[in-house]
């Protein structure tokens, strides 16, 4: 195996593969969705066409389900019921199958949204739950379902939802992490079988977050598990331990202590080479690296292992000595292109900078190159920059990046003047200009892409048939104020800590300072690399009262809805209030679902739905019908499944 030093390796066999889609079919006329990505290529993707452009103004709603069962909640009356509502379903053989929003799996009936079973809940005391992002179903095998609730994974079956007895204890096999550092593990995205093995990530290093004054955290490692048993198979450790590949990028005197690190966003494979593509997010404390020099594997970076042994085939690092946390928290996204006439089999990483980074999946190697670029250094005492950071020669960005005169708002003379006097006392620049020190004359640094990313879990999808990516993305300016840690015991504090945490950056009465739009949609020709359209999702900022007289195109919205693929369309809400805990701006969220032509972008179809959307939307097909389901809710409505259909 040859390692390229600046974060990619290839091996040296290339298998022929093909990565099939999810859907399942079946007697009845069921066409299903067999992962909560679509396919675990997690392209979410299907080709169903019922449901086109000249008639997707006729859907209505079909069903509406509410996330936590009547009579559970009666017998529960103590129940805490969490808006934020992550799960997209799975449709297979003709029966629903998700989590509620207790994280408890459920089974509905496609047409009706009826519940044919829900699990028992494990222990009373148990009860506050939340749903992880999906599900999945072992096809291979008996059909069971394995889901992660709390500190637990669960092997349940399909027909029943009663779980195996013979899969770990009593059917449940704990989770949690053999470090003292290590706090309660919990899952946002879910697990994913790969042949035999259920592989999990996950969080809970305990120790520290992003801005933490506490250099010290548990690693979260990948894990690999037996399907049959629950036995642990393996351990990736996404922080190598001394001797281990890639602990020379880390300070030595450090490396023992380093954690967090882990994968947020879903994990996807191809299930013919048997890999997982595993993308990370950063270490503990991002915004002050002084305390671990070098280029920090397997910080950012996409990692492919393979799933039998969890070996590391191959990996790529995005973001060199993080700075900013710009985790790689979208779900990696498989597909085949043509380029120059060769055939690629692809695997697309949105990383929150902003970036598309297009990789072989087989070995690893760039699709286009990708760039060591000098970046700005940091004037902070004991920081160790890195000098360089990799940059793709194409696609270009889904997002806008750094700050420049002309990237500040515009919509009168007097909005740009006020957003300069306000930058005034911030440190500015291109993208990676790293964070300052707060002091008497600058207030720290303003930049964008900010902590909450450009891409995030909602950004991607693919259409295997044309070659065509699409990123939803929003311009999030973040924040980073640093000052000197106080606190926690003198070895294990940070020297530096953001006060702001990336959060809460200056605007002008609510608005950003910089350009719109503010959340868009970007369509790449991955066959060429180049950009194929760009288009604002949502209204915005309309009617604030510094722009409702201006008559104003649409400005989109900064959430993180996340998109799905049908034949012609692109289906796409506005997120949710129930997940935008740090948003700045009260204007960032909606309630409309919109159907976009995939090949113009121009809105075909908008509706409002009871709530805003909190998951990916999927489709099937059942007797003949094709639906669409979603998840939503916000602070002052209750979550639910709402499926929308033809009359």
């Amino acid at each position: 195996m040859v390692t390229w030093r600046r974060g990619w390796a290839f091996g040296l066999s290339v298998v022929v593969v093909c990565v099939c889609a999810g859907l399942v079919e079946g007697q009845g006329g069921f066409v299903g969705w067999s992962n909560y990505g679509g396919d675990k290529a997690f392209t979410r993707y299907s080709p169903l066409d019922q449901i086109g452009r000249d008639n997707v103004k006729n859907l209505r709603i079909a069903w509406r389900a509410p996330a936590v069962d009547p009579a559970l909640r009666k017998a529960n009356p103590e129940l805490r019921i969490n808006a934020y509502l992550r799960s997209t379903p799975l449709m297979v053989d003709g029966i629903l199958y998700t989590q509620d929003a207790l994280g408890l799996t459920m089974a509905l009936n496609p047409e009706t949204g009826v519940r044919r079973w829900t699990q028992a809940l494990p222990d009373p005391s148990e009860g506050q739950g939340q749903a992880a992002r999906g599900i999945d179903m072992w096809t291979r095998g008996d059909g069971r379902l394995v889901a992660v609730r709390g500190e637990y994974l669960y092997a349940l079956s399909k027909e029943t939802g009663a779980v195996y007895r013979a899969f770990g204890e009593a059917g449940r096999v704990k989770l949690e992490r053999d470090s003292p550092r290590a706090g309660p593990y919990r899952l946002t995205s879910g697990p994913l079988i790969v042949g035999d093995v259920v592989v999990l990530a996950g969080n809970g290093g305990g120790g520290g977050d992003s801005a933490s004054i506490k250099k010290e955290a548990a690693p979260e490692d990948i894990r690999g598990y037996d399907i049959r048993t629950g036995r642990l198979l393996w351990t990736f450790h996404v922080i190598p331990r001394p001797g281990e590949f890639g602990a020379d990028t880390w300070d030595p005197s450090f490396l023992p202590d380093a954690g967090d690190l882990g994968a947020w966003a879903a994990l996807s494979a191809d299930e013919d080479l048997g890999y997982v593509y595993v993308p990370l997010s950063v270490s503990t404390a991002a915004y002050y690296g002084g305390h671990r020099k070098g280029d920090n594997l397997f910080s950012a970076s996409l990692v492919a292992l393979d799933a039998k042994t969890g070996r590391r085939v191959w990996h790529f690092q995005m973001v060199h000595h993080d700075l900013w946390e710009y985790d790689n928290i979208s779900p990696a996204t498989l597909g085949d292109i043509t380029v120059n006439g060769r055939r690629i089999k692809a695997v697309m990483a949105a990383n929150k900078n902003g970036f598309l980074f297009v990789l072989d999946r087989v070995t690893g190697r760039p699709v286009w190159p990708i760039e060591e670029r000098p970046v700005p250094q940091s004037t902070v005492p004991g920081e160790h920059s890195s000098p360089t950071q990799p940059f793709p020669t194409k696609p270009p960005a889904f997002d806008r990046q750094g700050i420049t005169d002309d990237d500040l708002i515009d919509f009168t003379p007097a909005l740009r003047q006020q957003a300069r006097d306000i930058l005034k006392d911030y440190v500015v620049g291109p993208m990676y200009t790293p964070p300052s020190l707060l002091t008497e004359t600058k207030k720290g640094t303003y930049f964008v892409p900010g902590n909450w990313g450009a891409g995030n879990w909602h950004t991607g999808a693919f259409d295997p048939e044309t070659g065509m990516y699409y990123a939803v993305s929003h311009t999030m300016p973040g924040m980073y104020d640093l000052i000197e840690a106080a606190g926690v015991e003198k070895d294990a504090t940070m020297r530096y800590v953001a006060k702001s945490k990336g959060r809460n950056p200056p605007t002008i009465d609510g608005l950003p300072l910089v350009k719109p739009p503010y959340g868009r949609v970007t369509a790449f020709n991955l066959n060429t690399g180049e950009l194929a359209w760009m288009k604002p999702n949502g209204d915005g900022p309309r009617s604030h009262p510094l722009l409702k007289d201006l008559n104003l195109g649409p400005l989109g919205i900064p959430n993180r809805p996340a998109p799905l693929l049908t034949k012609a369309l692109l289906f796409l809400g506005e997120g949710s209030d129930a997940i935008t805990g740090a948003w700045p701006y009260p204007w960032a969220w909606g309630k409309k679902l919109r159907a976009y032509d995939k090949a113009t972008g121009a809105v075909v179809w908008e509706m409002e739905l009871p709530s805003g959307t909190t998951a990916a939307p999927m489709t099937y097909m059942s007797r003949g019908k094709q639906y669409i389901v979603v998840a939503v809710g916000d602070r002052n409505m209750e979550p639910e499944f709402v499926a929308l259909a033809l009359p």
